[in-house]
């Protein structure tokens, strides 16, 4: 893929071309039927219901606007507007055709996007159900095992397979066979069969292996979709008569310094392979009660900037590739961020501020599975507070400048209970949690600080930063070690640093995107795979993959 081609992240409804929405009281019925010559890009046929990242691009947006635009809903069915085929998985050609980055970068969206629905299943109340009325192959089955139950047609045919590795030399890219041992259970042995079989599984056999949870015959299987539909959900507290939330579009301003949106700033330096991200504070109070909240809407500081800053991380991450320092900055009224976060925290339970809460989470997660080395300036103009301190303890490394001579001007940190509790990573932890390797008693020591002023020194000896050089130290010491981690190999940074964040408990969301970074990086890049006679290569051209057999 061009590195000059720039992807967008915003789409909506009406430009779908491959996803189609309709709502019906508690039930979203999300039907897929993909526009063949409407691939991101040119070179392939999306056939099959095969999908690539622009499919994936709709189906984030669609779930996203289920969340926020639709709060009645409580169940959403992902089905196929094709007969006998519910999705093929990701395009083959465009895979064949694509860099080596851009393979990595699809994958790594669709396990989020993927994740995602598991993760709004278990903080938010609404569930998934993927009705499979045909052929469910690869990233299809991955799809539908990111649901909480899959219904699969039992009609002689119709299946449910992973045949990367019979047929193309490569991994299930989106946590197939992690969601198969750490989810679905199913049987090592089952398992091993499932992965090297290309022909798929079909009906009772499916079942019985726990590939799926129901079949149901043809003629009967619309009603038991609606009845599965029904069951979950019943199991839902998503409201009914809420009243939703319009996701406008953001308002961007690119220009060749990066990119600007109300509350997020990002300044490019190309000589340097860096990018400074500057998240603002609210200017002005934000609403503290629920009436305020609902008329904010999408206005509301913490959405709006949570949009901002997760549109921002896709764009680099996607369309920078060379920008391997991501440098966080914050600016504004910290009195501001700690009050918004005092709301959030007294109305948690609110259908709004509890679905923020999970774009909040989910975007700040996107920034630590992100390779690129990430660093924290807490300078004069500061407002590490709260909500945005999050930035800070998601960094490699944090510098906090001290004035030894201007105390009273120098920039604090400031802790609340949203450092504690309300973000967590995908591993279940906050960052200081993390931080501290659990350590009870240095976490109660932290909450007890609650609200405090803390200047450079005293979060040096709560070890909340890496380093307080003072101003006559500041710009070289930052400097340097810029230039230090610039001049690295970043595909050693890219292991290290992964390896390092998540340094505790693991779940079944570290070993997807840890299997993602490790695994598939290194057979993507493997001549079985995408030498000239590999399988991915080779696919569909009538020619024979040919192997080195060496095993390493």
């Amino acid at each position: 893929m061009s590195a000059s081609f720039v992807v967008d992240y915003q789409t909506t409804p009406e430009r779908y071309r491959h996803w189609k929405l309709a709502v019906e009281g508690a039930v979203a019925t999300l039907t897929m039927t993909v526009n063949e010559d409407g691939g991101l890009r040119d070179g392939y046929k999306l056939k099959l219901n095969s999908y690539d990242l622009g499919v994936d691009i709709e189906l984030h947006d669609a779930i996203q606007r289920i969340r926020f635009e639709h709060p009645q809903v409580r169940v959403v069915v992902i089905g196929s507007g094709l007969d006998r085929i519910f999705c093929s998985g990701a395009n083959i050609f465009m895979l064949g055709k694509s860099s080596h980055a851009w393979k990595v970068n699809f994958c790594k969206f669709t396990n989020e996007t993927r994740n995602g629905l598991e993760d709004s299943s278990r903080h938010s109340g609404l569930k998934f159900l993927a009705a499979v009325n045909g052929a469910c192959a690869g990233g299809g089955y991955e799809l539908a095992a990111a649901c909480d139950e899959i219904l699969l047609v039992d009609d002689r045919s119709s299946s449910v397979s992973l045949p990367e590795v019979p047929l193309l030399g490569v991994l299930p890219g989106t946590g197939g066979l992690t969601r198969l041992t750490d989810k679905r259970k199913v049987r090592h042995d089952h398992a091993d069969i499932f992965c090297t079989t290309s022909e798929g599984i079909r009906g009772q056999r499916a079942k019985d292996w726990r590939l799926v949870d129901e079949i149901a015959k043809p003629a009967q299987f619309a009603q038991a979709v609606r009845e599965r539909a029904e069951t979950l959900a019943a199991g839902s507290d998503r409201p009914a008569q809420a009243k939703g939330v319009q996701l406008t579009p953001l308002q961007r301003e690119f220009n060749a310094q990066g990119v600007r949106y109300q509350y997020v700033e990002v300044v490019l330096d190309r000589d340097a392979r860096s990018a400074t991200i500057t998240v603002h504070g609210p200017s002005t109070p934000q609403p503290n009660d629920i009436a305020g909240i609902e008329a904010a809407g999408v206005n509301w500081w913490p959405l709006q900037m949570a949009r901002e800053l997760d549109d921002a991380i896709l764009h680099l991450r996607t369309n920078e590739i060379e920008l391997g320092i991501w440098v966080f900055k914050t600016a504004g009224n910290r009195e501001h961020v700690l009050a918004c976060d005092a709301s959030m925290q007294a109305h948690a339970s609110h259908w709004l501020v509890r679905e923020t809460l999970g774009l909040m989470r989910r975007t700040f997660a996107r920034i630590d599975v992100s390779s690129r080395s990430l660093f924290a300036l807490i300078d004069q103009a500061s407002c590490f507070a709260g909500t945005l301190a999050e930035l800070a303890f998601a960094a490699d490394r944090s510098y906090m400048l001290t004035l030894p001579d201007a105390p009273q001007d120098a920039p604090v940190l400031t802790l609340s209970a949203m450092n504690f509790a309300l973000l967590p990573m995908i591993t279940g932890q906050a960052r200081l949690a993390r931080r501290f390797y659990d350590d009870e008693a240095k976490l109660t020591e932290l909450k007890a600080l609650t609200g405090q002023s803390l200047d450079a020194d005293k979060a040096m000896a709560l070890g909340l930063i890496t380093a307080n050089p003072d101003d006559i130290d500041w710009a070289d010491e930052i400097r340097l070690a810029l230039e230090e981690r610039a001049s690295m190999s970043p595909d050693a940074l890219t292991g290290m640093e992964a390896n390092l964040r998540f340094n505790g408990q693991e779940n079944m969301f570290t070993r997807v995107f840890g299997r993602l970074s490790a695994w598939q990086n290194w057979i993507f890049n493997r001549p079985n795979a995408v030498g000239e006679s590999g399988a991915l290569k080779v696919y569909g051209t009538g020619s024979k993959s040919k192997f080195e057999f060496d095993r390493v």
